[in-house]
């Protein structure tokens, strides 16, 4: 029973690890990659779809991305949705058949606003890591009378060196994206 509930707690976590890293992700470094436009959703045929189900995405230099929708019909829509994306700032222009989304080169005050932006995102990714715990430790200590108070102490000392590590795994890619936001 013990095992099962550090089990899920650790597969939660981990899922909340990378749902972190794939936010970090998509907040815009100096040049563009497909993680950054992936998770743009489009208005097709009345239903948001991500951009990375509706076209393929590929750089063709440093701050410019190439879109090729699978659906010619969808081009307009997906061109709205890259223009009125916040934090983005892309140029977008079509030529009938493909999208291009240049990049502006950005300035210090705009890099030190997307650090500010990575950081509330690190802090949520922590605060879900630590609600995870919270329900571990929830379900841990209604298991007291079952199984003992030693078991449930020795599980609880696992549970909080799982977090540790999770938090720490946050930190680390939180430190990686702002060195790569602040290079320039």
């Amino acid at each position: 029973m013990i095992a099962d509930v550090l089990s899920d707690a650790t597969a939660r976590m981990n899922r909340a690890l990378e749902a972190a890293k794939d936010d970090f992700g998509t907040v815009r470094t100096g040049r563009a990659n497909p993680q950054m436009f992936a998770k743009i959703l489009v208005s097709y045929y009345g239903t948001l779809t991500p951009l990375e189900q509706l076209a393929s995405l590929q750089n063709q230099e440093a701050r410019t991305m190439l879109i090729g929708p699978y659906d010619k019909a969808a081009l307009r829509d997906i061109e709205i949705a890259i223009r009125d994306t916040p934090n983005l700032g892309a140029n977008v222009g079509n030529d009938g058949t493909t999208i291009r989304a240049t990049l502006p080169e950005l300035t210090t005050e705009r890099r030190k606003e997307f650090v500010k932006i990575v950081k509330a995102k690190a802090e949520d990714a922590r605060i879900s890591v630590r609600n995870i715990r919270r329900k571990a430790k929830d379900e841990l200590d209604a298991l007291k009378s079952e199984v003992g108070d030693d078991e449930v102490a020795r599980a609880e000392k696992e549970l909080e060196l799982m977090t540790k590590s999770h938090v720490d795994g946050i930190d680390d890619a939180f430190k990686r994206k702002e060195a790569e936001l602040l290079e320039i």
